[in-house]
């Protein structure tokens, strides 16, 4: 059982880890200017539109990951078997980070388009939000209701 949950836990860090290199990655390629950035700094109404999707992107996605996660858990995740159980707690901690890369990732280039503050604040939530999502064995056990 220990080893299910180290495994579990090591998937969980390696996905954590690679939703922060994936949404950290577009930086050197804007600053490097291997992708052009600024293309949208004089157009007024490219601005407008990335902006309003860029924070309703923020925050619709934001609060829905944070708490869809916890609606799952306790109306699914602690009524199965532990295998699936575990499944399930990786299944919707996979969504949870997806949910959070959108607004990242997006946001992130939004700021580059447009060289205006507003989508580097909503990216930065997203990765503010994404501080609730380390996985921690503790975390695990105590979510899933197991004992040591």
């Amino acid at each position: 059982m220990n080893e299910k949950i180290d495994k579990l836990l090591a998937t969980l860090k390696i996905e954590y880890s690679f939703f922060w290199i994936g949404s950290l990655s577009l930086i050197p390629l804007y600053e490097s200017n291997i992708i052009q950035e600024g293309i949208y700094t004089d157009d007024v109404k490219i601005k407008y539109i990335l902006y309003t999707v860029g924070i309703l992107l923020s925050v619709i996605l934001i609060p829905l990951a944070l708490k869809l996660f916890s609606l799952s858990l306790v109306n699914r995740i602690r009524n199965l078997s532990i295998d699936d159980a575990m499944k399930s707690y990786r299944k919707w901690s996979e969504i949870r980070l997806g949910l959070l890369f959108i607004p990242a990732i997006l946001n992130i280039s939004f700021y580059y388009m447009t060289m205006d503050t507003t989508g580097i604040l909503c990216a930065s939530m997203a990765l503010i939000a994404s501080l609730f999502c380390v996985p921690d064995k503790k975390k695990i056990l105590n979510e899933l209701d197991i004992e040591q």
